[in-house]
């Protein structure tokens, strides 16, 4: 098999990454100005922003976790060369995409439960399911957009996702602007406007998504418009290794949900404190999750052509070329705390001198957690790409639980303050990222591979030429004409 130097490899990973990277700083970008423009109408607006949206990304979890995974699907069948099979794929996931959304709908009334049975104030759960209730309406194209991009990512095509992301933000962001403040003639709608900007967002980015799915060359190459069919054998595969990844991410959002709401318990104040330090915090986290999806992609197509020496090498690469990136944003937040607190919270207000200082100290320890926070993302990419997803739901779950039930009798029943808190946070994040690193270097995960789960691509063979063709084959780009 064709030897890939490490150049060749951090090429193939620049080529996918940096499109993702992109792509996640433009949710970023949605996310961030989306509680920048509430925190203008007051710090119960804030913490409600992100009550009511965790709450709702929790719900939807379980299905963009299990839909996602479509990614490493797509990915391991474009290695191993059926490319016919990467459409069948997608159209599977969408299938699942379209039936989650009743039942969404069905379970949000929940969500108004959980915020008052953890003992936040009326005000605080009266505002957050304002907002939650307002976002489910349109959560069909939040999860649709996941099961598109799963496609492209898989294929290595991430420049079309980072297209279709960027239109997406340049459309939310000036109707955030004008519902939540109600300028040029239209009303005030704060927390609803805010909802309605991020639905019309989600809309763009999965109408762009299906556009380029449907476009000639992919109709070509994939027969995208022909896979219109149920695949028994393809659908088997994506929900026994998308399920596994579905019931991690729920469980494992829902207990961070939990301590999130527990500390909004402490009060107004400390609620919009976490806030605060969690929305700079996303600035660092959620560009990584790009890098992770590219691990995920190029593991499993080097997984998908037999080539585990690539892979590996894939992983580590990706891990370095991110910690760049991370060891940047420790650094700012580390010097420059008590300036990017002050961009939500004034440091001259004495209404807020309280929280300010309780922010600028939680967004300091926020630098103690960074590079462990994405190299879990990377090695859980990598072990996602090689079908390893029962594992790391089982240890994944178990740690979020432990420290859920740690950290929740801690507030409630010892009384520990909220700085202690936010440190427990940081203690299992930084456990959590050991024991993906331990499992990845062990390399049980190289006995993982999805496409060989269906009995009807057991036959099929492909000779070393072949397998080093896949491999070093360059993801092609397409134009937009």
């Amino acid at each position: 098999m064709k030897n890939i130097s490490s150049s060749s490899t951090l090429h193939r990973l620049l080529v996918i990454a940096v499109p993702m990277v992109i792509s996640q700083a433009s949710d970023t970008i949605m996310l961030f100005a989306d509680r920048l423009f509430l925190s203008k109408l007051g710090e119960e607006y804030l913490a409600a922003s992100m009550s009511g949206g965790l709450t709702l990304f929790m719900l939807s979890s379980f299905f963009i976790g299990t839909i996602g995974y479509v990614t490493a699907v797509v990915a391991q069948y474009y290695g191993s060369g059926q490319h016919e099979k990467c459409a069948d794929a997608t159209f599977q996931a969408v299938g699942l995409a379209l039936i989650s959304y009743p039942i969404l709908l069905a379970l949000s009334p929940l969500a108004k439960l959980l915020f008052s049975s953890v003992g936040q104030s009326d005000l605080q759960v009266e505002l957050a399911y304002t907002y939650f209730h307002a976002l489910v309406f349109g959560v069909v194209f939040l999860i649709l957009r996941h099961a598109l991009a799963g496609f492209f990512i898989g294929i290595g095509r991430t420049r079309m996702v980072m297209i279709a992301n960027t239109a997406g933000m340049l459309v939310n962001l000036p109707i955030n602007y004008i519902l939540i403040f109600g300028k040029y003639g239209f009303p005030v709608l704060g927390l609803k406007g805010a909802a309605i900007g991020t639905i019309s967002g989600n809309f763009v980015i999965f109408l762009i998504l299906f556009l380029f799915y449907l476009r000639t060359e992919n109709r070509k190459e994939f027969s995208t418009h022909k896979a219109l069919k149920i695949k028994p054998l393809i659908l088997k595969t994506l929900i026994k290794f998308g399920v596994p990844a579905g019931i991690e991410m729920f469980l494992n959002i829902a207990a961070f949900n939990i301590f999130v709401q527990t500390m909004h318990t402490y009060g107004t104040d400390v609620a919009a404190a976490v806030t605060v330090a969690f929305n700079w915090d996303i600035v660092a986290f959620l560009p990584m999750i790009g890098m992770g999806h590219a691990v995920t992609a190029l593991v499993g197509q080097n997984v998908g052509a037999g080539n585990f020496s690539e892979a590996e090498k894939s992983t580590y690469t990706g891990l370095w070329t991110a910690w760049i990136y991370s060891f940047t944003m420790l650094i700012i937040f580390l010097l420059g705390a008590r300036i990017l607190v002050g961009v939500f919270l004034p440091e001259g207000d004495p209404g807020s001198s309280e929280v300010f200082r309780m922010a600028v100290t939680m967004l300091r320890l926020v630098s103690l957690y960074i590079l462990a926070d994405t190299a879990q993302l990377i090695f859980v990419g990598a072990l996602r790409g090689s079908g390893d997803t029962r594992w790391v739901m089982t240890v994944s779950v178990i740690l979020h639980w432990g420290f859920a039930a740690v950290v929740i009798y801690l507030i409630k029943i010892v009384h520990i303050s909220p700085v202690t808190a936010w440190v427990c946070f940081i203690v299992f994040l930084i456990t959590l990222s050991m024991t993906m690193f331990l499992r990845f270097r062990k390399g049980k995960w190289t006995k993982h591979t999805m496409v060989d789960a269906e009995k009807n691509i057991s036959d099929y063979h492909y000779n070393t030429g072949v397998c080093a063709e896949i491999i070093s084959e360059e993801p092609v780009e397409e134009s937009l004409s």
